[in-house]
């Protein structure tokens, strides 16, 4: 028994000591794996310490964050899925830098980054061994040359996005658009419509290729389902609130189904040519709307809006029912030189209204301004009972049927004035050609009948009717014009000898601006001596054999006609392109004598452009009972 006893306590005594060994063997094993894990671990998890390793770009700007890496994105701007055994790498990676407490040092080392940055000036080279995947590394060369750059955040570093690779703004590269966008940036409506175009936009593509695989009939089918009825959604509604309340479950299985075309192995060639199919067919639905669109805005500029229709036909039907037609009492102003003329020529009598509102409320003495409105058959009448039944403070006005006037040379349609784009090239210094478009308005055939329309007045001042006036214009009168006769704002970003072959080689001052109307001081007795409606017909005809448009012709002649005959008035008495420029400085608009909406926006149109409407509206009263009766508001 002793002996028995013995035996199996030498037993047990050998079994725990071989126990004891091999914990203690493992225990040593464990210490020598935990270390090699983790460094394996950082060294396949793609971490690149920021502070330590420079990077390179085109641009020379620092990469936010720590991780120097470059993410391909599919068509539809979801990141395209890695393998599974990435997926654990990186979550292997997370897990020891979540142990080892290393997201307290990495975002240290992201603070020093953004207030002191390292830039190395080699090129970056891309490492091989981690070229697939989700990302692709980059590594620098073992011995980097640094340049260290200190980093000021300011208000030109927060619109650093605005500033492509070559280093210039938005606005040089691309003009006034990206003004505008930055000043019009909306958020972004019917979110998910766009996203189910997209998605289907995508699942199209992949058809064609995976309903050829024999092994991927069940995802063929899915896909084929899923397109049919996103056409179907897509069909019926334009904006979100149209959606069908079940369309989130439908766009989950679209998106599956997607993933699960992406993983197939599918000739890219297939796909491609697909892609290239429906951008063809995006690229001329687009370009048909535009079409469309810049069709629809003539449209909009030349028709006159059902609203103003209302008013003109109310405004004449009045008009025969009423009995008093002519204020006999101011019949003496009209001719009277000795009084300041103002003359408009218009179709618009609301325009026209602002224009004689505006004028007279910033005038100190009313009492000595004298409106002529020139206007055709057609708005006559309506013009007429409008300006009769109405008290412009002490002015008077008088309105003319242009058409019914004893002239020599009257057509039968009023000739408004001209507004041009005019477009040519101009040389820098370094002798290379650009392209430059400038907008002018000028004259029409019209104008230059009026020495002929007043013969007994000699001095008038001419507005457009879309002006609007925000200062006394009684400084006009006593200018001294030094013997010119038309008294005009200047244009100098075109000179007549850029536009000479267009001008037929006539042009005596090559340095001469183009002058704008809008606001011209006219000398008609300087205008009668030198015969100037004359020397413009002359050009007309000259220039009209050479161009071959009436309109390129008259806009030549009268350019022609006033080359050595402009008194340049300051550029304060007129600010030019709310009609067209989006970039014009509030405070230049607020300064200046007279805001000229020269350009298609119009601020009576709706497309005019709404931060100029205000200064025009101001001066219509809206309390007219006739303008809520046609729906004219403000």
């Amino acid at each position: 028994m002793k002996g028995g006893a013995g035996g199996g306590g030498t037993g047990g005594k050998r079994r725990w000591r071989g126990l004891a060994i091999a914990v203690l063997g493992l225990i040593i094993i464990l210490s020598m794996l935990v270390p090699l894990g983790f460094l394996l671990g950082l060294q396949n998890g793609i971490i690149l310490s920021a502070p330590t390793a420079g990077f390179a770009s085109d641009q020379h700007n620092s990469v936010p964050g720590d991780l120097m890496i470059f993410e391909k994105y599919g068509v539809d701007n979801n990141v395209i899925d890695s393998p599974a055994k990435e997926k654990d790498q990186a979550s292997h990676a997370a897990e020891l830098m979540r142990k080892f407490d290393q997201s307290k040092d990495l975002k240290e080392n992201m603070t020093s980054v953004t207030k002191k940055q390292t830039i190395n000036t080699e090129t970056a080279v891309p490492s091989n061994e981690s070229s697939s995947g989700k990302g692709v590394l980059w590594s620098t060369p073992s011995t980097p040359k640094t340049a260290t750059v200190d980093h000021t955040v300011n208000e030109a570093e927060s619109k650093k996005d605005s500033a492509d690779e070559s280093g210039k703004s938005c606005e040089l590269r691309f003009g006034a658009y990206c003004l505008w966008r930055e000043q019009h940036r909306e958020v972004v409506k019917d979110s998910l419509v766009k996203k189910l175009k997209d998605r289907l936009f995508v699942a199209r593509a992949y058809y064609p290729s995976i309903a050829k695989m024999p092994t991927q009939d069940t995802l063929s089918t899915e896909l084929k389902q899923n397109i049919q009825d996103f056409e179907h959604v897509l069909s019926e509604s334009t904006i979100d609130s149209d959606l069908p309340a079940q369309i989130e479950n439908k766009l989950e299985r679209m998106e599956t189904a997607i993933a699960k075309a992406k993983s197939c192995p599918v000739e890219c060639q297939n796909v491609d040519k697909k892609f290239r199919q429906l951008l063809d067919l995006t690229e001329d639905e687009a370009n048909f709307h535009m079409k469309q669109s810049a069709f629809l805005h003539q449209v909009a500029v030349q028709t006159i809006p059902k609203s103003l229709h209302c008013l003109y036909m109310r405004l004449t039907v009045d008009y025969f029912k009423s009995t008093d037609k002519v204020k006999v009492s101011e019949e003496e102003k009209y001719s009277d030189p000795l009084l300041h003329h103002f003359v408009i020529f218009s179709n618009n009598l609301i325009a026209s209204s602002v224009v004689i509102n505006s004028t007279v409320l910033h005038s100190k003495e009313s009492q000595n301004l004298v409106f002529h409105v020139l206007t055709d058959q057609e708005n006559f009448f309506a013009m007429e009972q409008w300006f009769s039944g109405k008290a412009y403070g002490e002015a008077a006005v008088q309105v003319l049927n242009f058409e019914k006037l004893d002239l020599q040379e009257n057509g039968n349609l009023l000739p408004l004035p001209n507004e041009f784009r005019v477009s040519f090239h101009v040389t820098d210094g370094q002798a290379i050609l650009n392209l430059r478009t400038e907008y002018l308005s000028t004259f029409s055939h019209s104008h230059f009948l009026l020495p002929e329309i007043f013969p007994k007045l000699n001095k008038i001042v001419i507005l457009d009717d879309d002006v609007v006036v925000q200062r006394d214009l009684a400084p006009l009168w006593v200018l001294n014009m030094g013997g010119k006769a038309n008294g005009a704002v200047q244009s100098c970003a075109v000179k007549l000898g850029q536009l000479g072959s267009f001008l037929g080689g006539k042009v005596k001052y090559q340095n001469s601006c183009a002058w704008m109307s809008g606001l011209n001081v006219i000398d008609l007795s300087r205008w009668r001596d030198l015969d100037l409606s004359k020397v413009y017909r002359t050009f007309v005809q000259q220039l009209k054999s050479v161009e071959g448009s009436a309109e390129s012709a008259a806009l030549g002649a009268t350019l022609l006609t006033f080359q050595d005959q402009i008194y340049a008035l300051d550029n304060s008495w007129m600010l030019t392109g709310l009609g067209h420029d989006y970039g014009l400085k509030l405070s230049d608009v607020k300064s200046a004598a007279v805001l000229h909406y020269n350009g298609n926006m119009k601020p009576w149109l709706e497309l005019g452009i709404r931060k100029y409407k205000h200064y025009w509206k101001r001066f219509l009263n809206w309390e007219e009972q006739i303008l809520s009766d046609c729906n004219i508001s403000p």
